[in-house]
């Protein structure tokens, strides 16, 4: 019966189910395929009771020996001619190395037909010597597929095929995806009652597991048969290549309790399982069950434990099994030296890569390229090229991996140019064609804010993947190029390319990030609308997008409709919802956050622990954010948010103790640490120590000053009455000012009434942000307190000829679970009445303590009375009025300001908190008051 010359259509009697168990295939649909239609098949099998005699075919006879034909095999005629010799002489022709020989032969002349035909029919096969031909019919450019046309058609002249023939075609048909033929090769085995062998089971198992479902695998493990070691470990092996990983787990507790012995291959394929799945508990009890069965001598085994543990975060154990090994293979030291880089313990990495030089084993490309990869991550670009180097001095010219690392370490700004020349060794070493090494110059451009750059990058790769794609689009997207970044978008749909979800994730962060919440939000519709799920690093990009954009309420709203959705939020999700409670001062919603990362073991993250030192800061509670600082692991980010936390509130002398405090701890500062620092002194009017260190990061540290430090040091000058002083230091800048430089020094000469640096200040703002109304209003408020009312109305018809109106002014308060907002011109509070009595009856009894209303905070050219009930009006007063009437009493009142105190506010609310035994915390814009006992923290320095 021929295989596929016969045009009898597909019919379900070729298929016969199991009679012993149900249908393999109901209910599943078949995965992606490369034939077509199922070819009629009926194979006449003989069983053998043992693996070492194969029958022969009977209308073939033997091949016999070589000796004696001298046929010049250069020609494709004249090795056949050959070939029929050896058959008319099969007695001479008793040697499998002449079989190989013709083989070989036929394989160099591209006749890959006639040597599957010759090993079918030609001598004893075993499975090595299958795998053997395989390889070698491959390196021919032989197709697997054609060892199967051989198959049919030896079958069709009625070859007789045993079960290790069977089992091996059954492994092709898995490796080339030929569904129909693997299928109606077990339909027929069933039709004719031939027994399986262990070896065709698991063939089948992996033919069903590969091609079908693993559902139809497991069904032909569980057939009523006995269940060899080989038969578990397939079936072990084919749930783990499916991501079946918990079924995997219950076949191999199963497989102890029926005393089956698992192989090593199984036990390194479960391994590797845990340290993907990050499954700690399992790997743990796998590597007893290594110990138990005294595995632990096995190489690859023991690199797999190091390699889990790692993956897992245990190094001390990944160490524990290194050390406890006898021998150490190049494997086994590239496995431990690669766990350190990658957990961040370079000089514990370097340190076991002198060991083992010293222990006589030599380094690979791969220990270098571990080396390397490590330290891009954690390390300066400077070391990394040491490293380079030393790499290329050991004999080892670097391969894509070893770019790839390398360009990691040097897309921070301004190493442009160091990037430019490591893609101009990529370039005349011919290593542009790897997709990886494209797709990281493609990054490190995007990085570098080169985009034209990495659109002719892109354009010039052959072959693009998702991750080229993704890069260049995050980069347009995150630079705000949106039209640019949609158009890629649909280029790449039209190429055939489905976006994943991290396509889309990095246009939700792009757009949130921009403050166009709307658009991030339609785009987790489309995600949708795509047939993808948004999962919690999509909603997480939202909610940290407008978080970083000052779009706090809208990040609540996000985080909302992400529990909504049953989407859990990870450590990423609270660092960004932290943040939010920060801008906000929520220090309710801060505290419970704060409990659900302790539940969720979230509290070890890092970034979590450093927004929660920012968001207690940022809330006025500075013992509870000292209380996560000294509990948590400390790094650079850590030292520096505790530092601008005390700074914000105006604790100068503490930012000093904490600077003492890191440097004993062995971390240096950065620029960021000596912007806190400044920022300290600033707010506590320490102008020497304010002095000694902005020198100090330039001459002991090599920190050059950016315009951040040189903002502070004019504000602290400025501040302090040195206005001369701030002014020469503005004039002798090495870099430009900013506005920020001139808004320092316009709100100094606002504190100490010069109106002289205050106009030319204010001239440099009008020109440097002429819509910012904040500026304008200082203005009005120096020219006010002069009572120079033309100089007012000349301000304020500039802001009208602009378009400027005042930014709106509010306070608000937040009692039991509510917001009460207080804002200027709006809409009244529905408690105003109230409030208003309580104020009265408060002013009243301030005078008593010397308290007198500061009319110089009223700009408008009114009469005194008047200025007195428009400061009564002021929001924060309306604010600690509503939290005093209540509050319980010996609760503290927490205000938080969009705009600066002003100084009868502060005053009252001094007074305020001695009258009436009241803690009072109020921010205002970047800076935190706390008023106690008549005192507050700034000390009066604001």
């Amino acid at each position: 019966m021929p295989f596929l010359h016969t045009p009898t259509p597909f019919t379900m009697d070729k298929l016969a189910p199991f009679h012993h168990s149900p249908p393999l295939l109901q209910n599943h649909k078949p995965k992606p395929i490369r034939t077509h239609s199922p070819p009629s098949l009926s194979v006449a099998l003989t069983t053998t009771s043992s693996l070492e005699t194969t029958p022969r075919p009977t209308h073939v006879p033997n091949l016999g020996s070589l000796n004696g034909f001298t046929a010049d095999s250069n020609t494709l005629d004249s090795v056949k001619a050959m070939h029929a010799q050896m058959i008319k002489k099969g007695n001479k022709w008793n040697s499998d190395s002449m079989a190989k020989h013709l083989i070989t032969s036929y394989l160099e002349l591209g006749d890959c037909k006639s040597a599957a035909v010759v090993f079918f029919v030609g001598f004893a096969r075993n499975y090595v010597m299958w795998n053997n031909f395989l390889e070698e019919f491959k390196s021919f450019g032989g197709d697997p597929s054609e060892v199967l046309e051989v198959f049919k058609e030896l079958h069709c002249e009625g070859v007789v095929f045993d079960s290790r023939v069977i089992s091996v075609v059954l492994k092709i048909c898995a490796s080339v995806m030929n569904l129909w033929l693997g299928l109606e090769v077990h339909a027929s085995l069933i039709k004719r009652g031939f027994e399986l062998h262990v070896y065709v089971r698991c063939a089948l198992m992996n033919f069903y597991g590969r091609c079908w479902c693993v559902e139809s695998a497991n069904q032909v493990f569980h057939e009523p048969r006995n269940l060899d070691d080989l038969l578990w470990n397939e079936a072990i092996l084919v749930n783990l290549k499916n991501e079946r990983f918990v079924k995997a787990l219950e076949l191999f507790r199963e497989m102890q309790f029926m005393t089956s012995k698992v192989n090593a291959t199984t036990v390194l394929k479960i391994l590797q399982a845990c340290s993907k799945k990050g499954a700690l508990n399992e790997g743990k009890q796998i590597h007893g069950y290594v110990l138990k069965l005294a595995m632990e001598s096995n190489l690859s085994i023991c690199n797999s434990l190091i390699i889990m543990y790692s993956r897992n975060g245990k190094i001390k154990l990944a160490s524990r099994v290194f050390d406890s090994m006898k021998d150490h293979s190049l494997s086994s030291w590239n496995s431990i030296i690669s766990s350190y880089t990658t957990l961040g313990y370079l000089n514990d990495a370097w340190n076991l890569f002198c060991k083992m030089e010293r222990s006589g084993t030599k380094p690979d490309i791969i220990t270098w390229n571990s080396i390397l990869s490590g330290n891009a991550i954690v390390s300066s670009y400077k070391e990394v090229l040491i490293i380079l180097r030393r790499m290329q001095a050991a004999g080892f010219r670097p391969n894509p991996r070893s770019i790839t690392s390398v360009l990691q370490a040097v897309i921070e700004p301004g190493l442009l140019n160091f990037g430019k020349e490591i893609h101009a060794y990529v370039i005349r070493n011919g290593l542009d064609y790897d997709a990886y090494v494209g797709t990281s110059l493609l990054d490190m451009y995007v990085k570098n804010d080169c985009l034209t750059s990495s659109q002719a990058i892109f354009d010039n790769m052959k072959n693009k993947n998702i991750v080229a794609w993704n890069s260049l689009i995050s980069g347009y997207s995150f630079k705000g190029h949106f039209d640019h970044a949609k158009r890629l978008l649909n280029r790449m749909k039209e190429e055939g390319i489905k976006p994943d979800l991290i396509t889309w994730n990095s246009l939700v962060a792009g757009y949130s990030m921009r403050g166009h919440t709307k658009e991030a939000l339609a785009l987790i519709h489309d995600i949708k609308i795509s047939g993808l799920t948004p999962n919690v690093v999509s909603w997480t990009a939202l909610i940290s997008g407008c978080s970083q954009n000052g779009n706090y309420s809208e990040s609540i709203e996000a985080f909302v409709q992400m529990q909504e959705e049953g989407i859990k939020p990870n450590s990423a999700t609270l660092s960004s919802l932290l943040r939010t409670c920060g801008g906000l001062s929520l220090l309710q919603k801060g505290k419970e956050i704060h409990c659900l990362s302790i539940r969720k073991s979230f509290i070890e993250d890092l970034y979590v622990a450093t927004a929660l030192i920012d968001t207690y800061s940022k809330s006025g509670d500075l013992e509870s954010a000292h209380k996560v600082f000294w509990s948590a692991e400390k790094t650079l980010a850590s030292w520096n948010c505790m530092i601008m936390g005390f700074a914000i509130n105006g604790c100068g002398r503490e930012v000093i103790a904490l600077l003492d405090g890191m440097q004993r701890a062995g971390i240096l500062p950065d620029a960021i640490t000596f912007t806190a620092l400044l920022s300290g002194c600033k707010n506590s009017g320490l102008v020497e120590e304010g002095w000694k260190y902005f020198d100090m990061m330039s001459n002991d540290y090599g920190i050059k000053p950016t315009i951040e430090h040189y903002s502070c040091m004019a504000d602290l000058l400025g501040r302090a009455g040195y206005l001369d002083e701030a002014w020469d230091f503005i004039q002798t800048m090495p870099i430009k000012p900013d506005a920020s430089v001139w808004g320092a020094m316009l709100g100094s000469c606002r504190i100490h009434g010069n109106i002289e640096f205050a106009e030319i200040a204010a001239k440099e703002l009008f020109k440097l942000e002429p819509y910012n109304s904040a500026n304008y209003v200082l203005m009005l408020s120096l020219y006010a307190m002069s009572n120079r009312w033309e100089d007012v109305d000349r301000i304020k018809d500039l802001m009208d000829t602009r378009g400027i109106k005042p930014r709106q002014v509010w306070s608000w308060i937040q009692i039991d679970q509510r917001v009460h907002l207080f804002s200027a011109g709006g809409i009244p509070h529905q408690d105003e009445g109230e409030i208003y009595y309580e104020l009265y009856q408060l002013v009243s009894e301030l005078k008593k303590f010397g308290y007198l209303p500061d009319l110089n905070c009223v700009y408008q050219n009114i009469d005194e009375e008047e200025k007195v009930k428009m400061l009564l009006s002021h929001t924060e007063k309306l604010a600690i009025t509503y939290g005093l009437i209540k509050t319980t009493s010996s609760a503290p009142i927490r205000v938080i300001k969009n705009t600066r105190i002003c100084s009868d506010c502060h005053t009252a609310a001094k007074l305020i908190s001695l009258v009436r035994s009241r803690e009072i915390f109020l921010r205002d814009g970047v800076r935190f008051h706390h008023f106690k006992a008549g005192k507050c923290s700034c000390n009066d320095y604001w």
